[in-house]
This record gives C-alpha cells, sequence and structure tokens, in this order.
C-alpha cells in the first residue's frame, strides 16, 4: 500500500515545458468540487471567457478554454475548418509548426510546407506568396523549440480570402498577443507557460469570420466547436458536450485574475526584465546566443552551450543537484543548445538569481 509520499522535491521550472504555477490559481485548483452545471460554475466558466479575451487581445464571442493541453487547440484549429484537399499553408521554422503540418496533413490537406532554418522568424512575404489562393494560412508566434517571435500582423494583412491560425502557447501573458489587430482568424494558447497555470487546458478563440466557415460536421466529436457551443447561424446557447475539468478552469479563472491585477502591461515588463537579466548572465558564463537577434523571446532565452559543458550532465546536476529544471534542444540543435525560460509565477528576479547561481557552479565543475 502505497504511504502517498512525495517521491520528488519542489523544483524550479525554468525549461520551456510547465513552468511555476501562479499560488493563486494552485490554492484555485485545490478548492472543494463543485458541479459542471452548477450557477456559480457556470459564471466563473463566463469570467474566464472574459479574461482570455483581455489576454488574446480579441472580442471574439467564440473565446473559451478547450479540455485539453495546447496540442488539443492545434487540433481543434485544424479539424473545424480543414476539408480533404484545402490547401493548406504553413510556416515551419522549428517544432511546432512542423506539428502544424501532421495535423493538416491527416485530415486530407494539401499542405503547402514554408521552411525556414532554425532560429530564423517565419517570412510573412514567403509565406503569403507559397500559394495563390490558400484556405488557410498557419504559424506559429513565439516557437517553442527556438525561442524565436514571427511578425503576424503582415500575414493577416496579406492574407485575402485565406483564414489565419496562430499557435500563441508561448506568448500570450508573455509578450503582447493582439489576435483583432493583427488580422487572426483561430489562435490556441497553453496554460503551462505564460499563464502559470497548471497544463490540462488550451484557451482558443475564433472569429465570427471563422465561425461561418465551421464544417459542419468535423471528424472529431470531442472537438467539435458546433456541438461545444452553439455560435452557427447566430446562436449563442450555451451547449452541454462534456464534463468540463473544474478545477483546471478555477484555477486558469485564478491565474489570469493575477495576470490582470498586476496589470498586462506590468506582467510583459516582469518577463521582459527577467528574461534580459538571464540572457545576459548566461552570456557571462559562456553561452552564446542561439535566436535571430531582433526575433528573440525575452522569456524563452535559446543558447548554444559552452564547449566544455555536456548537455545532459549539466542539465541532470542542475535537476539532481539543485532541484532546477532547464531543457535542451531538440531535432538538429539537440546537445548543442539549451532552452531556458523566465515565464508565469517562474519569471521572478530571485529565481534567475538562483538558476545563475547553480549554473555558474556547474560551469565551474565541468572546466
Amino acid at each position: 500500500m502505497s504511504d502517498n509520499k512525495a517521491v520528488r522535491a519542489d523544483r524550479l521550472l525554468m525549461g520551456p515545458g510547465p513552468v511555476n504555477v501562479y499560488p493563486e490559481a494552485l490554492e484555485a485548483t485545490s478548492r472543494p468540487m463543485m458541479g459542471h452545471l452548477d450557477p456559480l460554475f457556470l459564471q466563473i466558466l463566463d469570467e474566464t471567457n472574459e479574461r482570455l479575451r483581455t489576454v488574446f487581445g480579441t472580442d471574439n464571442r467564440l473565446t473559451f478554454p478547450i479540455s485539453g493541453t495546447g496540442s488539443a487547440g492545434m487540433q481543434a484549429a485544424f479539424v473545424n475548418w480543414v476539408r480533404p484537399g484545402d490547401v493548406v499553408v504553413v510556416g515551419v521554422n522549428g517544432v511546432f509548426g512542423g506539428r502544424m503540418c501532421d495535423v493538416a496533413e491527416r485530415l486530407g490537406a494539401d499542405v503547402v510546407r514554408v521552411d525556414h532554418a532554425w532560429g530564423e522568424p517565419v517570412s510573412a512575404r514567403r509565406v503569403l506568396s507559397a500559394h495563390p489562393s490558400p484556405a488557410m494560412i498557419a504559424v506559429v508566434h513565439a516557437e517553442t523549440s527556438t525561442g524565436v517571435r514571427s511578425d503576424i500582423e503582415p500575414i493577416g494583412r496579406g492574407k485575402g480570402d485565406a483564414l489565419v491560425v496562430m499557435d500563441c502557447v508561448t506568448s500570450v501573458g508573455g509578450i503582447p498577443v493582439d489576435v483583432d489587430a493583427w488580422g487572426v482568424d483561430i489562435a490556441y494558447s497553453g496554460t503551462q507557460k505564460c499563464l502559470g497555470v497548471a497544463p490540462g487546458l488550451s484557451p482558443f478563440t475564433a472569429s465570427d469570420r471563422a465561425i461561418g466557415r465551421l464544417l459542419p460536421r468535423p471528424t472529431s466529436w470531442y472537438l467539435d466547436l458546433n456541438l461545444i457551443a452553439n455560435y452557427v447561424d447566430g446562436g449563442s446557447t450555451r451547449a452541454y458536450h462534456h464534463t468540463a475539468p473544474i478545477n483546471e478552469i478555477r484555477g486558469l479563472h485564478a491565474g489570469l485574475g493575477t495576470i490582470l491585477d498586476e496589470g498586462l502591461d506590468a506582467v510583459f515588463e516582469r518577463h521582459h526584465t527577467c528574461g534580459a537579466a538571464l540572457a545576459e548572465g548566461l552570456g557571462d558564463l559562456g553561452f552564446t546566443p542561439f535566436a535571430a537577434e531582433g526575433y528573440r523571446l525575452p522569456h524563452l532565452v535559446t543558447a548554444y552551450l559552452p564547449d566544455q559543458l555536456n548537455d545532459v550532465s549539466a542539465r541532470a546536476s542542475l535537476l539532481n543537484d539543485y532541484d532546477i529544471e532547464v531543457g535542451g534542444g531538440l531535432g538538429d540543435v539537440a546537445g548543442r543548445i539549451w532552452r531556458v525560460s523566465a515565464m508565469g509565477d517562474s519569471a521572478r528576479i530571485q529565481n534567475v538569481n538562483t538558476l545563475l547561481a547553480a549554473l555558474a557552479k556547474v560551469v565551474e565543475r565541468h572546466s
């Protein structure tokens, strides 16, 4: 019989995955359960949706948290609009642009993949000229695998009749996102990064323009927006589709409340300040930047390791000796770069200082 003892110590999470959760969000998820049709829960859900509109920069009525991680948001963004044979242009400059291609291909789309060098932003000119009349253009705003930000507004401005899909999993709550002003039709995010909430939900928004093009019967029942929310033909009736993850939504409600109480501009500044200190400290320890200058995410620093530092043993030392988790590289840059973040509640200068002090000892040990 298990004694329910913790099997690991609390970590300082400064990798590109889940980060330390805002205390208010953590407390909200531990409250006693309520019913998913309880009027109080429905009020919390409505407030959560309104708070999401603020951080997305949108007035979209179809804005809510999908019951699933950011990957569920990605799937929903394609399965509800893509028919077999539809042309889908995807700007790819890292892992998650590649995943967009995979999702679209599985739906039978004619995928036009516009590849860019890892570490470089997506080129609006190349994406817009890739096909004369695509049904959809998809791009990652903040590429988690490379620490690169791409400019979305030029793509939205030049989209023509296409729907623009934006992955903003690593940007919402950390840097400005302006769905309406950028001409984005469909956007999805995740809770576990700059929003500082446990993973398990995908904030999602779609414009009225996109709603007008919803497929009447997507291949996914679970992610069918026609069933989740009756917004078709001007309707706005709440639909009962599945049992909502009640406590996860309460956590998101609280985390968003924490962000908005602090103020979005203040939150962006905190992420920027911590990221700048992190980048400077890594440089002092011999790390060199990976992402293109001018497009580096302030809150997710990617850098080449010093020659003397072994990726696996150094990260293991940080984790096992100092309870600090950072992320390694993926694909062709695996073993050569680190992805170190200051996101959500992890974006505190004391956390950056703790990491840099521990890392200095690790680097010295390997010199």
